[in-house]
């Protein structure tokens, strides 16, 4: 639910964490159409891609590959997917909304929450706060590092249809020493949000997914937006996700899986409508109040990102990005084995784009990352071309 450098080492850190380089400031070639820039997505060995640009002039949409690679049938604007670990932003969104609330603080402990739930080989959860879950610097090992469900082919198909518990992910974590003292450096973990997501159901009763969906996805009137906690199935039309796990020979449609195993930090599924919506209204102050999106858009530097987003930094489930022509962009990326998300939005909402490439891609050399940091990045950096 994460980064793809490699197909394992992206899906094991983000759930994969991802971003890609921002493409270099230069000359632009006379033609260079959203459509372009999709294209050159989907020519990197990704399946299918589809993009969503949205500011003051309007929303544009483009497309290119399949969306079934058994039927023929293409990527249409307005199918779902699978959107890994940008389910995160949504889950640090919904901890933020509990703490403008009274109902936590992000300065209490995790044992406060979960008490006993984070001990052993070294890890102590009375020395970390929820803030240090939402922003990474907790230290705390990441699961999905020794999770082959998530990251090995053969793995994938025998438990595509598991059914895992947040205690039992945590576990997994736990057998493992801390990759740093609390505090001291950043490190990204998905383990951090199944704990956020459990501490969730500590302070309201309610799960993370029933909170997500009272509190951002109701509100906004996110249809096509799910928060899923067994339930192994894209509802209504989607693209598939296609994956040979790193590994070449077969390439397994990956797109029906029991999201228990990404649990709070990468199960939901989502369109790129939705998340226009979803990351303009957390900018324009729709879904904080002004203390909590302050907190969210505090930033620390995240220099294990630098390899994909140079100048990386991390707030709360926020992740900015420096652009070429200067600013910067927020977002969260997502991947997963046959999934990569990408989503960027101004600081004050007015301009966001979200895209959205099943399939592999080049992982390796970094070139579908690239892609994909171009689109973006020329989308919010115009230069004129007559």
């Amino acid at each position: 639910m994460g980064t793809k450098i490699t197909a394992t080492a992206f899906a094991t850190a983000l759930l994969g964490a991802g971003l890609a380089l921002p493409a270099a400031a230069g000359p632009r070639p006379a033609q260079d159409t959203l459509q372009d820039r999709v294209n050159a997505v989907q020519r990197t060995r990704t399946v299918g891609v589809q993009a969503q640009q949205t500011g003051p002039g309007g929303t544009e949409y483009a497309t290119a590959g399949q969306a079934d690679t058994s039927t023929g049938e293409p990527v249409r604007p307005g199918q779902a997917f699978r959107m890994a670990s940008t389910t995160k932003t949504f889950v640090a969104t919904a901890v933020l909304q509990l703490a403008g609330q009274g109902k936590l603080s992000l300065d209490d402990t995790v044992e406060r929450w979960l008490p006993g739930v984070v001990s052993g080989n070294g890890h102590d959860g009375s020395k970390i706060t929820v803030r240090q879950l939402l922003q990474h610097t907790s230290g705390v090992f990441n699961y999905t590092a020794d999770f082959p469900p998530l990251t090995d082919k053969e793995a994938f198909k025998a438990n595509r249809f598991t059914t895992w518990t947040a205690e039992q992910l945590v576990a997994i974590a736990m057998r493992h020493q801390p990759a740093f003292p609390p505090g001291t450096s950043w490190g990204y973990s998905n383990t951090n949000y199944i704990l956020a997501g459990m501490i969730i159901r500590k302070a309201t009763g309610r799960t993370w997914q029933e909170q997500v969906t009272q509190g951002i996805i109701e509100p906004l009137g996110l249809a096509r937006t799910t928060a899923p906690s067994t339930f192994p199935y894209i509802p209504g039309p989607h693209m598939h996700g296609y994956s040979d796990f790193g590994v070449g020979g077969e390439v397994v449609d990956v797109t029906d899986w029991n999201p228990s195993g990404g649990e709070a930090a990468g199960a939901m599924t989502g369109t790129t409508a939705d998340l226009t919506r979803f990351f303009r209204a957390l900018m324009d102050g729709r879904l904080l109040r002004p203390a909590q999106l302050a907190e969210m858009k505090t930033t620390v530097r995240a220099e294990p990102l630098d390899v994909v987003w140079p100048g990386a930094r991390y707030g709360l489930g926020l992740l900015q990005v420096p652009l070429t022509c200067g600013g910067s962009y927020y977002g969260h990326p997502g991947d997963l084995s046959g999934y990569t998300t990408r989503n960027a939005v101004s600081g004050d909402g007015g301009q966001a784009i979200v895209v959205e490439a099943t399939g592999d891609g080049t992982p390796d050399d970094l070139s579908t990352q690239r892609a994909l940091n171009s689109l973006i990045d020329k989308g919010f950096c115009p230069t004129d071309t007559k």
